[in-house]
Formats: structure tokens, sequence, C-alpha cells
């Protein structure tokens, strides 16, 4: 692929993944310096030329403290590129900030979401390129064209070569997973359970009953994110409690907020599978990763060149 008129631009959100999408598309990432003064303002300077180029800036949402940084640190770097005469700007947020604030879920609550989308069309971005938003309607928050990727072809492909596939059951940890687990499940003929799962208040289950036979059989728990993991450690103890042979949670977001790392030491999961959509700084034995750094590569090569992204919605780049 040529490199006229494209550029690379990372934050420092998580730079490795930024690396790896550069050499997928071998396109060097550009010059920029982020700095933050003592007094924790954001400061941006774009080290090249970058007027009338086709801009692509990278920066994931993590982070407990961070996050509000990294948004700014997004928000001027977006600024900071219009103001330079680019021709266009697309972020990259393969974990896109604040989705689970999707909705006004109880009396004066911010939807946050379409804040942050609100934020990023007035700064000056013209495209967003994400990978499975928390909820699709998030689409619907914006007025520029926006490409939820998904995670689910670089999936398949890790349970048809890394699990035990002929005695699998696919599991959603909660109801509103279901469409998820349904989709893999028909691409897999594998049969799939449910936990439904009653929470007290948020990050907080009280109760989980299972809703399907998952005795004997390796089961693979299927969610968009573990962040406290809390979740996935009570989902685990229900279905060993309910005669499964082994747990694997497969993830596409590995937040792992709080103390998550302690939760997953001491749980009974095998194996808890997530992409590198953001950084994992856990070095437990039962972490494993799948590598999106080449569907996101091949997002912006696509869209660069004006083809169709639908491609990989079913495929993922070898």
């Amino acid at each position: 692929m040529s490199a006229n008129n494209i550029k690379l631009l990372a934050g420092n959100a998580h730079p490795e993944l930024a690396l790896l999408i550069s050499k997928n598309l071998s396109i060097p990432l550009s010059k920029i310096g982020v700095y933050q003064y003592s007094n924790k303002e954001t400061s941006v300077t774009i080290g090249e030329s970058i007027r009338d180029e086709d801009v692509y800036i990278i920066q994931t949402g993590i982070g407990e403290q961070e996050i509000n940084d990294f948004l700014m640190e997004l928000l001027i770097l977006i600024h900071a590129c219009k103001t330079a005469s680019v021709r266009r700007i697309t972020a990259v947020l393969p974990n896109f900030p604040y989705a689970r604030q999707d909705k006004k879920d109880k009396s004066r609550a911010a939807i946050t979401a379409k804040l942050i989308a609100n934020l990023l069309q007035t700064a000056g971005c013209d495209h967003i390129i994400t990978m499975d938003l928390h909820a699709s309607q998030i689409q619907g928050f914006f007025r520029i064209p926006v490409d939820n990727l998904y995670a689910e072809p670089s999936v398949l492909n890790y349970i048809k070569t890394k699990t035990d596939i002929n005695n699998a059951i696919l599991v959603s940890p909660d109801a509103g997973g279901a469409k998820r687990v349904a989709s893999l499940a028909d691409k897999l003929d594998l049969n799939f359970a449910l936990i439904h799962k009653e929470r007290q208040k948020a990050n907080e289950v009280s109760r989980m009953v299972l809703v399907g036979d998952v005795k004997g059989k390796s089961c693979l728990l299927i969610d968009d994110m573990a962040d406290t993991c809390g979740t996935l450690v009570k989902a685990c103890d229900t279905l060993l409690d309910n005669g499964a042979k082994e747990v694997i949670a497969i993830v596409t977001h590995g937040i792992f907020s709080g103390n998550a790392r302690e939760k997953l030491q001491n749980s009974r999961l095998s194996r808890i599978v997530c992409t590198n959509t953001v950084p994992v700084d856990i070095d437990l034995p039962i972490v494993d990763q799948i590598d999106i750094s080449p569907t996101l590569a091949e997002a912006i090569r696509r869209l660069h060149n004006g083809e169709s992204v639908s491609y990989l919605f079913t495929n993922a780049p070898v």
C-alpha cells in the first residue's frame, strides 16, 4: 500500500497496538509530542506536515484514572489535525470510551456515550472506526459514518484451533449477550446456554441462574468486556457447580480494573482470552490474547482506498 496521502498518529493509550497496525500497513507512525504541564493540562504538537493528508488517529478508551486524560488527548489531537488543514480525520477507537453509559437507565442519569459522540464531532472528526460496541445503537449518536468492526471472526478462529470444540458449549453470562453468543453458536454448529443475573447495584451481581445443560461440557463463556471480572468469576462458579468440565472465558475488551487480577488469580477459570483492543498488564498464566491489529489495519486500508469494509464482519485477515 502506498503511504502517499495517509498518516498514522498514535496517542499514548495503547502504543503497542498502534505499532502493530503500523507494521501491518507498512506505514510509519507520524511524529507527535504529547506533554502534560505541571497543572495537568495536556499539550499536543505534530512534528511533520499533514496538510491535505488522510489522517488516522489510534487511541483506545482505557484506564481507571487515565481514561479522561486519554480522551482529552484524542480530542486535542483531532483539533490539532483540523487546524493543520488535513483532508479527513478518522478516529480509530478499538474500545469506545463510556460505551456502557448508552441509555438513561435511572432518573437524572446522563447518556454519556452521546456526549462523547458530540465531543468527537465538535473537535472535527470525520469518521469513526471502533470494535464490538457495548451497544450497537451508539452508532446512531453520530452524524458522521461509524464502522463498528467485530472480533467474532478472530474469536471463531481461536475457538476452532485452540479449544476442544467437539465437547464445547457456548454460554452467555447475561441476557444482553444472548444475540452475540447465538451468532457464534450458529457458525460453529454448537448449543448454547444462558445465565440470568440479578444486580443490586452496578458492577455487583447478587444471584445467577443457569438456563441450559452444561454437564460434562467445556464451557466457552462469551462476553464483550471483562472489567472487574466479578460477573465472569461468578458465572464460572455457577457453571462448574452445575457439572461443567471446564470454563474458558473469551472477551473482546480485557479492561481488568480494580481488583480483577486477584479475582482471576483465585478463580476456577481454566483460561481467560481477550483481544488487544486495550493493553493488558496482567501476567497470569491463564490469560491469553488474540491480536486484532490485522483487522483494524485492513479496515484502515479499505477505508482509505474506498473499498467495502463489510468483508471484515465475517472474515479475519491472515
